[in-house]
């Protein structure tokens, strides 16, 4: 009989796989390969390269790229084989407990949350919220399967103050990965290409208010609307961002240290020194595909460790 740890240990797998899958797809320019959803130019299976003359026809707005279709459908093959899997693990999940599993049902909303995220992606047109949020939905699932994997885990006995700065560090965090997910989906990631500071004269061309609106009435938000100085604006606030994230996890982690939780603390030292140098790395090499890919990756590894540290945390035991 299956087990529900099994399933999650699957899921844990698959879920990893499409968070890389969704982030090539997104870094090879390939979120509109397929103009239609679920499908891919009215099939559910990929186009041949030699039927591009008859799509071209019938889709004279989107000519068939065949490497960017097959990006887009391996993600959504992938995607819906980890929807199938929680619809399992839920399934699994409440012939054991004979009663709505609360966390299988959590994730099972969320798989069904991100497919209509996945579809909107499309019919929207790639606009940066779309994007953006189905970016964080993948990233919380990820991370609700890990807590779920994790929580039979050994309480770390915590000072109450150790709690407050793990909750602090959490949330820079999470606003760090949103804003990253913003400059990816505003294509913001190249608006500055020199270090520590942006080009030029960056600092009289800010457009903070630019930065976050919501641009509507686009037939098509591929490789951005925004202006140059929207897209500094978003790419300077990243890497201040980055900052606050760096002095909010050192602080974390020499709080862990120091209650001798070192093992928690070095994770999630060593995963935030890897996701700086690759920060750093994507602008002095531009944006390489691998290292591009392994930000992403990174950033979700950094977000899981940083939740279940700050789960396990409990009221330390007065003398």
């Amino acid at each position: 009989m299956i087990r529900p740890h099994a399933l999650i240990m699957l899921a844990i797998g698959l879920a990893t796989l499409v968070i890389g899958l969704g982030a090539y797809t997104r870094l090879t320019d390939a979120g509109l390969g397929c103009p239609d959803w679920p499908g891919c130019y009215g099939k559910l299976t990929l186009p041949h390269p030699e039927e591009a003359p008859r799509l071209a026809v019938s889709h004279p707005e989107r000519p068939l790229e065949p490497h960017k279709a097959r990006n887009e459908m391996i993600h959504r093959y992938a995607a819906g084989s980890l929807g199938m899997l929680l619809l399992m693990l839920f399934a699994v999940s409440w012939r054991e407990a004979r009663r709505l599993p609360p966390l299988p049902t959590c994730l099972l909303l969320l798989v069904v949350g991100q497919a209509l995220l996945g579809m909107l992606t499309v019919t929207a047109a790639l606009h940066p919220l779309v994007v953006m949020g189905h970016l964080l939905g993948g990233f919380a699932l990820l991370t609700l399967l890990w807590l779920s994997l994790t929580r039979s885990l050994s309480p770390l006995a915590a000072p109450p103050w150790l709690k407050r700065l793990g909750a602090l560090a959490l949330l820079a965090l999470l606003l760090q990965i949103g804003l990253g997910g913003w400059t990816s989906a505003n294509y913001a990631a190249m608006a500055c290409s020199e270090l520590p500071l942006c080009q030029g004269e960056w600092h009289q061309q800010l457009a903070w208010g630019e930065a976050f609106h919501l641009p509507l009435g686009h037939e098509s938000y591929e490789f951005g609307v925004l202006g140059r100085e929207a897209r500094q604006t978003i790419h300077i606030l990243h890497r201040l961002g980055a900052l606050l994230v760096t002095l909010s996890l050192l602080g974390f982690a020499l709080g862990l240290w120091r209650q001798n939780a070192w093992g928690c603390a070095l994770l999630i030292l060593a995963l935030l020194l890897c996701q700086l140098l690759l920060g750093i790395a994507n602008v002095v090499f531009i944006l390489p595909l691998p290292n591009a890919l392994a930000h992403n990756l990174v950033a979700v590894h950094l977000l899981i460790a940083t939740a279940v540290t700050y789960h396990r945390l409990t009221p330390a035991r007065r003398p």
